[in-house]
């Protein structure tokens, strides 16, 4: 089990930018943790912004990405991929969604844009990742359509702060 060792609060203009960054991909549910106080902390080589003391978000080559249980939180529902039922179980193993598996995908999701995997049934969020083609181009094609970069099960949705 991980645990958080150190943790900074963010300075109110980080906090602010991180906050239009985040906005700029997910959408404006993020604005209602203008409030909320900010921290950053490292667990092995992952960057992590606490959010009330809850790990909401992470970053992975300088971007920000929430985590599932930030999706969770925030309720988001932009650069959205949803797969089928037959997909999930290798989904929240850590396995990349894979064009056959994807029943819908946001239109306005590009290469290499952080994603959301969400299943059908209930639209709840499996895993983050990022797109390795655009939204348009997942359905009824072939190949990898999204990398994926951490999912529910995994050691940061267990972690322990």
């Amino acid at each position: 089990m991980l645990k958080v060792k150190s943790r900074v609060q963010l300075r109110k203009s980080a906090k602010g930018q991180l906050l239009d960054d985040i906005g700029s991909i997910f959408g404006e549910a993020v604005e209602q943790f203008g409030n909320s106080k900010f921290e950053t902390a490292n667990i092995d080589d992952t960057s992590l912004i606490l959010v009330d003391g809850e790990p909401l978000l992470f970053q992975v080559n300088g971007i920000y990405f929430p985590t599932v249980k930030g999706v969770l939180k925030l309720k988001l529902m932009k650069n959205v991929v949803t797969v089928d039922s037959g997909a999930v179980r290798f989904v929240v193993n850590g396995a990349d969604v894979m064009c056959p598996g994807i029943v819908d995908a946001d239109p306005d999701i590009r290469e290499n844009d952080p994603v959301i995997v969400i299943e059908e049934a209930h639209s709840k969020p499996l895993a983050i990742g990022i797109s390795l083609m655009s939204g348009k181009d997942m359905k009824g094609n072939k190949g990898k359509a999204v990398r994926s970069i951490h999912y529910v099960g995994d050691k940061l949705w267990n972690l322990d702060v």
